[in-house]
């Protein structure tokens, strides 16, 4: 990769890292390290990697930078009780709000691949690379992921009325 092809990859592919690594970790000064550190990493393996290839490989590095920053701070939140639904819940207005709540109660690796597919657009294919998935389990994981979203919503429509 040339100096000016990484110089596209920063323009193109920034605002997409960005957004995916910020709706993941809601920090945005821990975001912007991520970012810049995933760059930097791209500098210095750049007569390595193709250009054609930058945009999954940056995006499989963030994703990997992101949970070294994760395991770092130890803000691990236990996800065990997907599905249960506390007695003190917040009515909603908003969908939004209540698809974003919805999806934070995900585990990682099921949110992850679901804000790749249908956030940042995705195919299946380009997510098991991102990830080191096969793309039979990114799939099942998609599948889950809008299940447990769908069932959350569900319970939630159950106690409203």
């Amino acid at each position: 990769m040339t100096t000016q092809e990484y110089n596209i990859c920063v323009q193109t592919h920034t605002d997409g890292i960005y957004r995916f690594i910020l709706k993941n970790i809601k920090d945005e000064f821990e975001a912007e390290n991520i970012v810049q550190n995933t760059y930097e990493k791209l500098w210095i393996r750049k007569d390595k990697i193709e250009f054609k290839t930058a945009k999954p490989y940056l995006f499989k590095m963030a994703y990997h930078e992101m949970i070294d920053s994760i395991r770092k701070q130890k803000n691990r939140v236990s996800f065990d009780d997907i599905g249960e639904i506390a007695a003190e819940e917040e009515l909603y207005n908003n969908t939004m709000e209540v698809v974003k709540k919805a999806m934070n109660r995900l585990p990682e690796k099921y949110k992850n691949v679901l804000l790749l597919r249908d956030y940042e657009g995705y195919d299946y294919r380009s997510i098991g690379k991102i990830m080191d998935l096969s793309d039979s389990q990114v799939k099942i994981y998609i599948f889950r992921a809008r299940k447990t979203i769908k069932a959350y919503l569900q319970k939630l429509d159950v106690l409203v009325l």
